[in-house]
């Protein structure tokens, strides 16, 4: 792996998220050395993975490469790497590049998509989980258009233009919001042989409304927008079985089409190698301590979504999101220098800062500790925080120019099959 020797306490990082990038950003010129490794050479603001689905921003405004993040740091070092296996005893890691001794470890690996055992489904649907995912969801809307153009069959051209989103939390809500944009703006101009009415989007939800994690006000604020927007929204629905052309639910609901996308849960991505009892089943999430230490482990931590840390207030663990990630990761490093100094870790305390999903042009919902909001300013907010939130100067610049040129001219300017999708 050629990594150099050094008087320093090594520190492995496995994953670049949110997580990741700041606990290595907190430990920049700290006497330790530090290696990240991930199996793609970017961080993914994943936030706003749904616009590059929906044409409205290119891949590269929202990944960051991660050698790019850590260049300034002394002593830090990034690797190509996915990682097979942890050998706790011998505090080393099995990669696919090679063999690398820790002293201490950490995981960061995130989660995959959750498709709750139903494997009709995981081969037939859509994920969009990461920056490659996106863009097939992206190639396939764009080749159904085209197909839909050429047909002859009234039965095809409806299946071509339905598009269905399972999950209704705030990816499913915001991609059936960019979705409906769409319809409304895109498909009039860009496709004048077809009727921008035929284009359906259904957004189907388990539980009783959309958003479930946020309040009730912002549920009924975001199902209102989507309607006004043209979405159909199918709450107490569960899919049953997709076949590549017919989505079956556990309600009379059956839905024709080519395009069904899932964001419907997900689970965590652990490493092999640790003991059984480290690992929740039920959640695939590694059981910690407030220091995010791995139950039965000193030296290997897990920090973001991969780990559940059960708190009076999070008895069932934090809210898999990037806020959470993000304070874990900045804590542990400064812990991981506290240990190393034989000082005293501080036990980690959730600063929830709110909740928020946008549904479209001026309609957002925004959940904080005293108010809750949504309209035209939820909207403005919703953009400002994920604005600044992006990793790089350059990637501000570029989403910030695309929003404004989406916002003037009813335009998503990243409409382009790159890549084309073969299902």
């Amino acid at each position: 792996m050629n990594i150099p020797e050094s008087k320093f306490p090594r520190i492995v990082i496995i994953g670049g998220g949110f997580a990741g990038v700041n606990l290595a950003k907190s430990l920049a010129n700290k006497d330790v050395q530090v290696v990240l490794l991930d199996k793609h050479n970017y961080h993914t603001f994943q936030p706003l993975l749904y616009q590059v689905s929906s044409s409205g921003l290119e891949p590269d405004s929202i990944a960051y490469p991660l050698r790019k993040i850590i260049k300034k740091h002394k002593n830090s070092y990034f690797r190509l790497a996915e990682v097979q296996q942890i050998k706790s005893e011998e505090k080393e890691i099995i990669t696919s590049i090679g063999t690398l001794a820790f002293d201490y470890l950490i995981i960061a690996t995130g989660t995959q998509t959750n498709y709750f055992g139903n494997t009709a489904i995981e081969a037939h649907s859509m994920p969009m989980k990461t920056v490659p995912q996106a863009l097939n969801i992206r190639s396939l809307i764009l080749q159904n258009f085209e197909k839909a153009t050429i047909t002859h069959s009234d039965e095809a051209r409806h299946a071509y233009l339905n598009f269905v989103i399972v999950g209704g939390g705030p990816t499913g809500v915001e991609l059936a919001g960019a979705f409906a944009e769409l319809k409304n703006h895109i498909l009039p101009r860009d496709y004048h042989d077809l009727n921008s009415s035929d284009m359906q989007i259904h957004l189907l939800e388990g539980a009783d409304r959309v958003l479930p994690p946020m309040s009730a006000h912002a549920s009924k604020k975001a199902e209102t927008f989507l309607k006004s927007l043209g979405v159909q929204v199918h709450t107490n629905t569960f899919v049953k079985d997709y076949d590549g052309k017919r989505v079956t639910t556990n309600s009379d609901l059956e839905l024709q089409t080519e395009t069904l996308i899932w964001a419907a849960g997900v689970t965590g991505a652990p490493v092999n190698g640790l003991k059984a009892e480290a690992l929740l089943e039920n959640a695939n999430r590694y059981k910690v301590n407030r220091f995010n230490q791995i139950e039965g482990y000193d030296s290997i931590f897990a920090v973001g979504d991969i780990a559940l840390m059960p708190t009076e207030n999070y008895p069932k663990g934090h809210p898999q999101v990037a806020q959470p990630a993000i304070q874990q990761g900045q804590l542990l490093g400064k812990n991981l220098m506290r240990i190393i100094n034989n000082q005293a870790p501080k036990p980690f305390t959730y600063n929830d800062k709110g909740s928020m999903a946008t549904i479209g042009r001026n309609k957002a919902v925004v959940d904080l500790k005293h108010f809750k909001f949504g309209g035209f300013f939820a909207w403005f907010i919703w953009m400002f925080i994920h604005l600044m939130s992006l990793v790089g100067f350059r990637n501000r610049v570029i989403v910030f120019f695309n929003w404004t040129y989406n916002y003037i001219n009813f335009d998503k300017a990243a409409r382009l099959i790159i890549r084309p999708f073969k299902k």
